[in-house]
């Protein structure tokens, strides 16, 4: 049963009527990165530099060294990433069974309230409406919170202030009723990080990093093209780099998804 299951998953992605959408931004210099107060350390912005390009320093190849913090870009968070998921077991990027990289989305749609509001909250309230609409959400679920914030660019996706990042984010109940209740497998965002930019004020501060490390859950941030994901249905792969003892990884984010046909009805 298992072969012919996956035989009509790879004829579905062959014929179309399961689609592929890539919810990775592209690395380039310019892609921001979370600033911290300046006594603290600082995540690395991606560089490449060339090797070679078909010429004396390699006349058949072409090739580039590149540079990049681990937690840059659209990247996964491992437990080490954060205090509380310190000693977690198989906490590090290559400990994590690669099983667990794969599982099915649930997305809920916060773009409304972020639209109006850069501090827009994912409350337990949000989630038990969005619970009421398309049913509980399954355990070992990844959920991922869209607020439409990836079409921003440059200083307006950071969205500094003098007291700080202003971004959406959980609330320190939410996260922990997605954790305790729930048993999600991670959660996701489209900004920076998978907490609010002022997440440092909840108690505990950021907790979305204090709850789903702790718990030995992942993050994903930087996410793109949640717009295009229906509220369930969709299966999540997120493979970080196997990093020997490593906090998190860059990685490219695909999303299988049943196709719309032009009535808005998902294909079989």
């Amino acid at each position: 049963m298992s072969a012919q299951l996956l035989e009509a998953l790879a004829a579905a992605l062959n014929d179309g009527s399961v689609e592929t959408v890539d919810l990775t931004h592209t690395l380039d210099p310019d892609f921001p990165v979370i600033v911290l107060p300046p006594e603290f350390g600082q995540c690395a912005r991606f560089r490449m530099e060339e090797v070679s390009a078909y010429d004396h320093r390699g006349p058949s190849w072409k090739w580039h060294n590149i540079t990049i913090s681990e937690h840059t870009g659209t990247h996964f968070d491992a437990p080490a990433h954060w205090i509380t998921g310190r000693d977690q077991p198989q906490g590090h990027v290559d400990e994590i069974a690669p099983g667990r990289f794969l599982g099915r989305a649930c997305v809920i749609d916060c773009s409304e309230g972020a639209a109006r509001d850069d501090d827009h909250e994912l409350t337990p309230e949000a989630i038990a409406a969005w619970e009421a609409a398309h049913g509980t959400i399954p355990p070992d679920s990844w959920v991922l919170m869209r607020t439409d914030w990836s079409k921003r660019s440059g200083a307006a996706y950071l969205n500094m202030r003098e007291d700080g990042a202003h971004s959406p984010g959980p609330t320190p109940e939410a996260i922990r009723l997605l954790v305790e209740e729930r048993g999600i497998r991670g959660f996701g965002t489209e900004t920076v990080g998978t907490d609010a930019g002022q997440g440092m004020h909840y108690t505990p501060p950021f907790p979305a990093h204090h709850t789903l490390h702790g718990a030995g859950r992942y993050g994903l941030q930087c996410l793109r093209n949640l717009d295009r994901l229906p509220p369930t249905g969709a299966v999540l792969m997120a493979a970080p780099l196997k990093i020997r003892h490593g906090t998190g990884s860059p990685l490219r984010v695909l999303a299988l998804v049943p196709r719309s046909t032009d009535n808005g009805e998902a294909t079989a």
